[in-house]
């Protein structure tokens, strides 16, 4: 057999593969790839009026539907990704829950120039959880029901009660310290 090359043992790769097979062409091509995201994401970064159009639409999923019980993270996850392409009823089912839902509540919007997030914030959550994300002009939600409080009540009713249970004297109370006759004694440091 013939071989054209015969005695020359380079490879005869274009310029183009060997800078794409090289370490410095290889993060080039990220920093370009990454370079071209970060601009479209940029510019497609929904803005608040959007997004908490979007959010109140997939909190009122959320309550509509209120199985606080869940399984597993699986079950939360396919919720929240059925609720960014459904919206919901136009009739709300119980108008009650979204007034319950916005007195007890806050959401707030916070843009950080290549996406946008919403913070849930209550009693519960005095520091905010996030439930909503929104980037490439999607808002996708990480709402959950139990994030939400609706209710307000009392955390221990009758707290100063004595147990009924227990074999008290007369004079002791839940809230007062028993006399430990002089066992432990602070003197300070």
């Amino acid at each position: 057999m013939y071989q054209s090359n015969r005695g020359h043992f380079r490879n005869n790769e274009s310029f183009f593969k060997m800078f794409r097979h090289s370490c410095l062409g290889r993060l080039i091509i990220t920093a370009v790839v990454l370079i071209i995201l970060s601009i479209v994401a940029f510019f497609t970064c929904p803005d608040e009026q959007y997004m908490r159009a979007e959010m109140d639409d997939n909190i009122r999923q959320c309550i509509e539907e209120h199985d606080s019980i869940h399984v597993d993270w699986t079950e939360v996850l396919v919720m929240n990704t059925r609720y960014m392409f459904t919206k919901a009823d136009s009739t709300v089912q119980d108008p009650e829950a979204m007034a319950l839902f916005n007195k007890y509540n806050r959401v707030e919007y916070y843009n950080h120039k290549l996406f946008s997030t919403m913070y849930i914030y209550n009693s519960f959550f005095i520091e905010g959880k996030r439930c909503g994300l929104g980037i490439f002009g999607l808002v996708i939600p990480t709402v959950n029901f139990n994030d939400f409080l609706l209710r307000i009540g009392p955390g221990f009713k009758e707290y100063k009660r004595p147990d009924p249970n227990a074999n008290y004297n007369s004079e002791e109370y839940f809230g007062e310290n028993p006399d430990l006759g002089g066992v432990f004694q602070y003197n300070g440091e």
